[in-house]
């Protein structure tokens, strides 16, 4: 392999690849696809994730201050209207069918894993460095398309339940496909323009982001 040719989210995936692909190939992966994802499995993921919502879209604002461009601005401003449309309806929808209680909507106790997670989107948010936060984002969300729209599931037929299947759906569209590889090629755009410390630091943040992304898929079964 030619490493020099790689270019910064290359790099960046395969500096944490391990991890990466537990996610990919995670009991959760599998079980929502098969349909036989218990109940209080997803409850507990589904509260336990929408409390990223609000960090998340602080850190996509960020982003959007910190771009060096305006092209950047527009399309991290057209995802954030996805998420803070569709993604939140699911939720929602996904909470009544399964009868989460207001207060555990709203204000859960925060497990170990979702406080790491969020304290590390407001640290990159925090950072005003558009790199740290592309970084984050590309994690977030690349993460998610390659265990949902791997290659050995795009022929199997979607779950019957619409908690299972929309999750799915979300992640796996022309529309996420093609917000993940703008933020890849995001990545290997900015990363040639940082000095070694900012690089490093983004580098850091990837890192970061896929570990404490494996420890919140695991603990859901905990």
């Amino acid at each position: 392999m030619n490493v020099l040719a790689e270019g910064f989210a290359q790099q960046l995936r395969r500096s944490c690849s391990e991890d990466w692909q537990a996610c990919v190939d995670h009991r959760f992966v599998h079980e929502i696809f098969d349909g036989t994802l218990d109940d209080a499995v997803l409850r507990r993921y589904l509260v336990q994730d929408y409390q990223f919502i609000d960090r998340f879209v602080a850190l996509l604002g960020a982003a959007i201050a910190s771009a060096d461009e305006f092209a950047p601005r527009v399309r991290l401003a057209q995802f954030a209207a996805m998420i803070t449309s569709d993604e939140n309806t699911y939720f929602l929808r996904s909470f009544d069918a399964l009868g989460v209680p207001p207060p555990q909507r709203l204000a859960p106790a925060l497990t170990q894993p979702t406080q790491a997670l969020r304290q590390l989107m407001h640290d990159a948010a925090q950072s005003l460095s558009y790199a740290n936060c592309i970084a984050v984002l590309a994690v977030a969300e690349g993460l998610y398309l390659d265990w949902a729209d791997q290659d050995g599931k795009k022929h199997v037929p979607l779950p019957a339940r619409f908690e299972h299947a929309e999750w799915i759906g979300l992640h796996a569209n022309d529309f996420f496909r093609g917000f993940v590889g703008w933020l890849r090629r995001e990545l290997d755009r900015v990363g040639p323009q940082l000095t070694d410390v900012r690089r490093a630091e983004a580098a850091a943040y990837f890192r970061q982001a896929v570990a404490l992304e494996r420890q919140f898929f695991d603990h859901i079964y905990d």
